[in-house]
């Protein structure tokens, strides 16, 4: 494959891209509100997500364009914070339609970020992407919001996928960092009544999944989690006894609200019950490495 945009791509989820992308792709493109600049044969191109200012360009003759733009939800959830949220992902979904339409050779894919949590909140029902029932809050109006945004502007020499994904398990960033410290000091009990679902993937399985996605030209609206969701309880067990801490003091609902306020998060992230499934992935052939959440808190531990 030729060449790789990613915009946003310097975060996380980026430099797991990136790693699984490398030697895949003659040319990688981050879109990025750093300088513009060649660091180990990636080109970093500066963008401010919401307007042309050259980097439109660089879309020409692109094979893949992934989209990873938008503010962190681990937040506050103040006026200010959520406009931000919502305007983030709208406003570069917006542009880079925009950019896509103007190309003489535009981009052959372009896979857009969404979330996993635009189903609503579930202790009994597995929510696929055909029969997942969608519910209504602030988060999941931002992702119905964001999908609308990046499906309603035809791109008819673009393929486009919406990837719906989880928490994305990794060794060097995202959730499982904190998720492990707290464990190792003794905090790795329940949160809540344990009782709600966790939707997750390793980050292997994600790459692997958006790769497959890409070699498959699957579009639509993908679920990017592991086959099996886990209960809060039993995943903070495992996580304890992964890191080799034998207890875990619980944390209540009420007192994970008041931390999560001092910490300036919402309690809403652990509390919501997301019982998600790769029901896509799965009919396509999909085979995840880490299925089983043992395998990946033993790989991504040691």
């Amino acid at each position: 494959m030729k060449k790789l945009i990613i915009a946003a791509g310097t975060g996380f989820l980026g430099q797991v891209l990136i790693n699984h992308f490398k030697d895949k792709f003659e040319e990688i493109v981050i879109l990025t509100r750093g300088k513009s600049q060649t660091i180990d044969g990636i080109k970093y191109v500066n963008w401010n997500a919401r307007s042309f200012s050259g980097w439109e360009n660089e879309l020409e003759n692109a094979t893949v364009l992934i989209n990873l733009a938008g503010k962190s939800v681990d937040c506050r959830y103040t006026q200010e914070n959520k406009k931000e949220i919502l305007l983030s992902r709208i406003e570069s979904t917006k542009v880079l339609n925009k950019a896509v339409l103007n190309c003489k050779k535009p981009p052959q894919h372009w896979l857009n970020s969404s979330t996993s949590t635009i189903y609503r909140f579930s202790l009994d029902k597995e929510m696929g992407e055909v029969d997942g029932e969608i519910g209504n809050d602030f988060s999941i109006n931002v992702a119905l919001s964001w999908e609308k945004a990046f499906f309603k502007t035809e791109t008819p020499n673009t393929l486009k996928t919406a990837l719906r994904t989880s928490i994305v398990l990794g060794k060097n960033g995202g959730a499982f960092i904190p998720l492990k410290t707290l464990a190792k000091i003794g905090f790795g009990g329940k949160q809540g009544k344990g009782n709600q679902f966790i939707s997750w993937i390793h980050e292997e399985d994600f790459a692997n999944a958006v790769d497959f996605v890409i070699e498959k030209e699957i579009t639509g609206v993908i679920n990017v989690v592991s086959p099996k969701p886990i209960r809060n309880a039993d995943f903070t067990k495992k996580l304890r006894k992964a890191v080799g801490f034998p207890f875990g003091i619980p944390v209540n609902t009420f007192l994970l609200k008041i931390g999560s306020f001092f910490i300036r998060t919402e309690a809403e992230l652990v509390l919501k019950s997301r019982n998600v499934i790769p029901k896509r992935l799965l009919e396509n052939g999909f085979e995840f490495k880490f299925g089983d959440i043992d395998e990946a808190f033993r790989d991504l531990v040691h």
